[in-house]
């Protein structure tokens, strides 16, 4: 079974995942998201396979969510939040590793490793 990442190369995070990976024989396919930004509806399947709600996925310390004007306690409709990220990548917490029916976010890094 194939194993995909959303991969944003100057991230530290990242690197260190994709290493990682590699070292235990997994070659994923790289989804750059910064250059191509994830759509509403490729955002609701990582979710679902991530368990998680959209804020979760929102990086609210980057400088680009204090410019929309968004925060953690901030209350919106779900469907709000996946347009927001999808038209703001660089708010996407990262990396995220997807095999099958499962994703996991690699933060720490080993815990990718749980989906494998």
């Amino acid at each position: 079974m194939s194993v995909s990442m959303y991969h944003n190369p100057k991230c530290s995070k990242c690197r260190a995942t994709l290493t990682l990976l590699q070292e235990t024989g997994v070659e994923p396919e790289l989804i750059l998201y910064l250059d191509t930004a994830p759509s509403v509806a490729e955002l609701e399947e990582v979710l679902k396979k991530l368990g998680k709600g959209p804020k979760e996925l929102i990086r609210f310390n980057e400088e680009s969510a204090s410019q929309l004007g968004i925060f953690p306690g901030d209350e919106r409709p779900d469907a709000q939040w996946l347009e927001i990220i999808s038209d703001n990548p660089k708010l996407l917490e990262r990396p995220i590793v997807i095999k099958g029916d499962k994703a996991a976010i690699g933060r720490p890094p080993e815990r990718v490793l749980e989906i494998l």
